[in-house]
């Protein structure tokens, strides 16, 4: 009975270590795969991913560049495009007057180096005898490079027509009888004109408004 007991103990023994470790080795092995899997995953995305999904970042850094490549918008653009063609514009402008008034000048002074020159009718030359629409042809040509008619009344039809307050140098101003043109003379500024007058004056400087003017013309645009 003893020998019984003892080996019906060792039996119920070696049974129950037997229990308790099976299930650590069935349980065991397996958490131990599934470990490994989910390290082996992780390491996987942190090397695809750098560990994060950085592509709506990327995308908005990337649009933020392209707007910043762009530059002003277009009205900004139109705007600038607008105010250097008026600066242009206006530079263009202020130059062509400066040239206007140099030319103005020189050919008022080539005017006025024939005063006192003969007067002659049908005259072409201030240096040998000239009439009143010869005298502007031929300074006008040789003071300022601008071609004019032979008569008074065909150089009225040239250039524009101006008013009195608006006269500068080297405009010319036409007078007549009633509203035929048979004068011309050439403006040269302070309310004076330089013009082939009579034989007996020959060509001289007058008052601008000595005589009713029919009409004012400028050749300087």
């Amino acid at each position: 009975m003893r020998k019984a007991g003892l080996y019906l103990t060792a039996m119920m023994m070696t049974a129950g270590v037997m229990m308790w470790r099976t299930p650590i080795l069935s349980y065991a092995e397996p958490i131990v795969v599934e470990a490994n899997e989910i390290t082996e995953e992780e390491i996987e995305d942190t090397t695809d991913n750098g560990g994060a999904d950085n592509s709506p970042v990327m995308e908005a850094s990337s649009e933020a560049g392209d707007l910043a490549d762009s530059g002003p918008d277009l009205e900004v653009q139109a705007r600038a495009r607008a105010q250097a063609q008026a600066e242009a514009e206006a530079q263009a402008a202020r130059d062509a007057a400066a040239q206007a008034a140099e030319s103005r000048k020189n050919v008022v002074n080539y005017a006025l180096q024939f005063v006192g020159g003969p007067y002659r009718a049908g005259g072409n030359d201030p240096r040998t005898g000239v009439d009143c629409s010869g005298f502007v042809k031929y300074v006008m040509q040789n003071g300022a490079g601008i071609g004019m008619n032979r008569s008074s009344v065909t150089q009225a039809t040239q250039g524009k027509a101006i008013s009195a307050n608006q006269m500068q140098p080297g405009d010319l101003i036409f007078y007549g009888n009633g509203s035929r043109i048979n004068h011309v003379a050439m403006y040269i500024g302070n309310g004076q004109i330089v013009h082939a007058s009579t034989y007996s004056t020959g060509i001289k400087i007058s008052n601008w408004n000595y005589r009713a003017p029919v009409k004012i013309i400028s050749m300087f645009g």
